[in-house]
């Protein structure tokens, strides 16, 4: 295990527990989004306006091909696990966890949120649609999947923190 990636549907929480979870492990914290605005000059939304979405889509996947060999944490896009070529990478490179998170909460935390283009242009029931067609994707490549319904950031944090040390254990 080198890296320790965080998955799921926007909004899920994989950057509130990857940024609490670095503190906890001290392992570096990655989020995937972030270093591509760094990596492009211009934020996620100019990224689709300019380049469209496949565009995105290719760029991500160079993140994950090309990302600094380290022990480290990312909290990939919510689309990420969507190309087999991604779930291969992060499957093979580390440990998968999947922050699995009702999709009434998740709505509840982006509805408003005018940073994310898929938001912006898309209704909540073509936000629940897209969701559960992700949602297998991020099952199926998962080591583990965490219920996050009803449960602290503390709780999810503490969870997945005592998976990587009993996993780096094992090493």
């Amino acid at each position: 295990m080198k890296k320790v990636y965080l998955i799921g549907y926007m909004g899920c929480g994989k950057s509130a527990i990857g940024k609490r979870l670095s503190f906890a492990t001290k392992m570096p914290y990655y989020d995937m989004d972030t270093e591509i605005v760094r990596k492009m000059g211009m934020t996620i939304p100019e990224i689709f306006e300019k380049y469209g979405e496949e565009r995105f889509r290719e760029i991500e996947t160079e993140f994950l091909r090309t990302f600094r060999d380290e022990f480290c944490i990312i909290a990939t896009g919510g689309g990420v696990p969507m190309r087999k070529e991604n779930r291969e990478i992060m499957r093979r490179t580390g440990i998968v966890f999947f922050l699995n998170t009702p999709f009434r909460d998740i709505w509840r935390r982006i509805a408003s949120d005018r940073n994310r283009p898929i938001v912006q242009r898309s209704t909540r029931a073509d936000l629940e649609k897209l969701f559960n067609e992700r949602k297998p994707h991020y099952l199926h490549t998962a080591h583990f999947k965490v219920e996050t319904e009803n449960r602290s950031l503390r709780d999810i944090m503490d969870y997945i923190a005592f998976q990587i040390r009993r996993l780096k254990g094992e090493l």
